[in-house]
This record gives structure tokens, C-alpha cells and sequence, in this order.
């Protein structure tokens, strides 16, 4: 049953998720065989809040999708998560957004990707009001990135939802838009309004041009976010907080795919701070819920277990 009230919010972007594995390349003008495909709900947005409800944290989504098949199947997984979608907007003016992902022998994946209705998905959608009126305790903006008209007012939307006492943080996903200067200027107003930032090792360093992520993540947090996590992959994750400041290790695991992962690391940090974890406990816990993700191929197999 889905809850009246929630706990966390998740702002991002959903989409149809089509993985196929192996893809080495992509010839021309010939037909590739390979060995597994999945189809399943994707976009940094359903990821995380899908691992959020799979933890037990009372969930809701805010997002943007179309009048279709493709979301049909969203709510249909939403709904069987747990996963609160009075948020969730429908338009016929855009598709649902759609992901094909190729993943390569070393399990790293490439993405085709048409954004859809998540280019309707702007701050206007966004009511402090509303949110607050839910309870929720954390509000998480995911893969801020791939949102590409989510720049006007978000900032002030984040102060807005922190003077009635929500947490807020935000998680970045590597993308050519990294580069557009009105998001990268809405993502510097943002973060002196964020509890938390998260971004890969990657990330960091573009945002910052540094070569390391202990200097990217003081030059992100001298910009005002209260927290900085860089996510180091199979190295763990780098925290820089007034709580702990370190390198917190990773799981050991076989890895499969790494689609999610980062979602699924902001999903278990976000539940373990709900629960009361401390900032190195929390990252523990992201690390062991990204680990789990990549056991299985897509974003959200290793979830539904």
C-alpha cells in the first residue's frame, strides 16, 4: 500500500530502460549478435527512488513521463516498489524518455539515450508546499544533468524546502550538458543550499578541472555545499563532512553491470541517514547498496531479488 506520508523525495529524470549485453561496437550496416537484454524502468530519478522504497524507506518521485506504453510500465514498477507517485506528471506532448544501453565485455556501459518528457521536468513542477506537506524529511535531486531545462529557480526551490527543515541533496551524472554554462550556473546557486553533494570521480573533476578528487571535493565544498561525496567506484567513496572526512572502501563484488550504481549509492546513504547512521556508516551503506546493483544486469535487477 502506498503511504500517505513519505520520507524522501526524489526529483529526476525516468525512463524505459533497454540493456543489452555484450556490445563491443556497433558496426554499420550489419546486425550484432549478443547474449541478454533486459527491459526495465531507468533514469537516475526511478533508479534511486526504487532503491529508497526496496530499503524501506517510505518514497515518493517527482518527475515528468509520457501518455504511453513506456510509462504504463514505470507506474506498473513504482507501484509494485511502493513507491509514491502523486508527483509524477503525464503529458501527450512528449514521449517517455528511452535509454538503450551497450554493455561491453568489461561491463562498462554506453548509452543512446532521447530525454522525452524529462525535458518538461523544470522547477516549475516543484512546490515546496506540497513536498513539506508529505512529511518528507530528504528531498534528492538525481542525475541533475540529464534534466536539461532544470536551471530557473531550482536554487531557490532547495532554500525553500530547507527553511522548513528538509535535507536536501543533489547527485550529478556525467553528460555533455555538464558543459552548459545555465546549468552549470544553476548548479553553483544550488550548492550552498544542499546538504549533501554527490558526483563520480569523473564528475568532480570536470565540475572542478582538477586531477584529484580530494582537492575537487574542498574546491566544491568551499562553494557552499555542507557535504561532499565523490564516488570512487571499486575504490569506495571520498567523504568530506564535519562528521567524517576520509576514504570509506567498497565491497568486493562480481561485477556484471554498472548501470545504477550511483543511483543506488545516493539510495543507500539516503536510507541510512533516514535511520540515523553517521556520515561514514551512511557511505558504508551506499557503497554496499551499489555494490548490489552490480551483480545484475540493469539498474534495478539487483533490487528486486
Amino acid at each position: 500500500m502506498v503511504a500517505i506520508f513519505m520520507d524522501a523525495i526524489v526529483f529526476g529524470n525516468v525512463t524505459l530502460d533497454i540493456i543489452s549485453y555484450p556490445v563491443n561496437s556497433v558496426p554499420r550496416h550489419e546486425s550484432i549478435a549478443f547474449e541478454d537484454v533486459t527491459v526495465s524502468p531507468g533514469g537516475c530519478g526511478s533508479n534511486t527512488a526504487i532503491g529508497l522504497a526496496t530499503l524501506g524507506i517510505s518514497t515518493g518521485i517527482v518527475a515528468r513521463c509520457g501518455e504511453d506504453d513506456s510509462a504504463d510500465l514505470l507506474f506498473r514498477y513504482w507501484q509494485r516498489v511502493g513507491v509514491d507517485t502523486r508527483f509524477v506528471q503525464r503529458t501527450a506532448a512528449k514521449p517517455t524518455g528511452t535509454s538503450i544501453g551497450l554493455i561491453d565485455d568489461d561491463f562498462q556501459p554506453r548509452f543512446i539515450h532521447t530525454s522525452g518528457a524529462n525535458r518538461l521536468a523544470t522547477a516549475e513542477i516543484l512546490d515546496p508546499q506540497a513536498l513539506a506537506q508529505t512529511g518528507a524529511k530528504f528531498f534528492h535531486i538525481a542525475g541533475f544533468f540529464v534534466l536539461p531545462n532544470l536551471f530557473a529557480d531550482v536554487a531557490d526551490k532547495l532554500a525553500e524546502l530547507r527553511s522548513v527543515g528538509i535535507s536536501t541533496s543533489l547527485d550529478v551524472v556525467f553528460n555533455t550538458r555538464m558543459d552548459n554554462p545555465d546549468l552549470r550556473a544553476a548548479l553553483w546557486e544550488s550548492l550552498p543550499h544542499l546538504d549533501v553533494f554527490m558526483a563520480n570521480d569523473h564528475e568532480a573533476l570536470r565540475l572542478t578541472n582538477e586531477s584529484d578528487p580530494v582537492r575537487a571535493a574542498a574546491i566544491l565544498q568551499s562553494r557552499g555545499a555542507q557535504s561532499v561525496i565523490v564516488k570512487l567506484g571499486a575504490a569506495g567513496c571520498y567523504a568530506l563532512s564535519e562528521e567524517f572526512t576520509g576514504v570509506v572502501p567498497a565491497l568486493p563484488v562480481e561485477v556484471v553491470d554498472t548501470t545504477g550504481a550511483g543511483d543506488a549509492f545516493a539510495a543507500g546513504f539516503i536510507a541510512a541517514r533516514l535511520h540515523g547512521a553517521d556520515f561514514r556508516v551512511a557511505c558504508q551503506a551506499g557503497n554496499q547498496a551499489g555494490a548490489r546493483v552490480c551483480t545484475k544486469l540493469g539498474a534495478i535487477a539487483g533490487w528486486l531479488d
